[in-house]
């Protein structure tokens, strides 16, 4: 049977993304990197591991709207620690040293991003999260947060609850346990 060519109107085009929502740096962006920022947030410096809360691996893709990999994207997340504090002057600089707070890694040639970390937990008038940015060569391209699913607070949350339904289903994951802690995938999507 001889193969059917239906042309260019007869193949479906890339279908377009919902792109990650933006949302608020916060107040605890780091004022000074700290010299430990890799993928792993459980181990800062010569620094015994963070033993305190719960692992997880944090991971996902950076693409663009099209669904294509973000080459040469830079994704880094902070977070508090299990007592709720920043490695932050604001918050003053209480976070336990063990824990590194920061991360920012490189994505490869797929896009796909990893970080160890914990599961985010509340403090003071927030529901647990993890701040999330975006950046390609000096132009950032995202600032986000990432968000339990299932979690009591985000309904409490002001932030949360500013999303509508579809932006809360982008940045709101579930937090799986697998093989070597919890996982939680975060696929992001940026206009690049």
């Amino acid at each position: 049977m001889p193969a059917l060519w239906l042309g260019a109107r007869g193949q479906t085009p890339h279908q377009q993304r919902m792109l990650t929502p933006s949302q608020t740096e916060g107040p605890f962006y780091p004022v000074e990197f700290p010299k430990d920022s890799d993928y792993d947030l459980l181990r800062n410096g010569s620094r015994p591991p963070y033993a305190s809360g719960h692992p997880a691996w944090v991971e996902g893709t950076v693409t663009d709207i099209a669904g294509q990999p973000v080459a040469g994207a830079q994704v880094e997340i902070w977070q508090c620690d299990e007592q709720g504090h920043y490695h932050h002057p604001g918050d003053g600089d209480r976070a336990d040293a063990g824990f590194q707070g920061f991360g920012r890694v490189t994505v490869d040639a797929d896009g796909r991003y990893r970080f160890h970390t914990i599961r985010p937990v509340p403090y003071s008038g927030r529901t647990p999260h993890i701040h999330v940015k975006v950046k390609l060569g000096r132009r950032e391209l995202l600032t986000t947060q990432l968000y339990v699913a299932g979690d009591p607070g985000n309904a409490r949350d002001g932030i949360w609850r500013g999303l509508d339904e579809m932006a809360r289903a982008a940045v709101t994951m579930p937090f799986t346990p697998g093989p070597d802690g919890l996982q939680a995938r975060f696929p992001i999507v940026v206009r690049a």
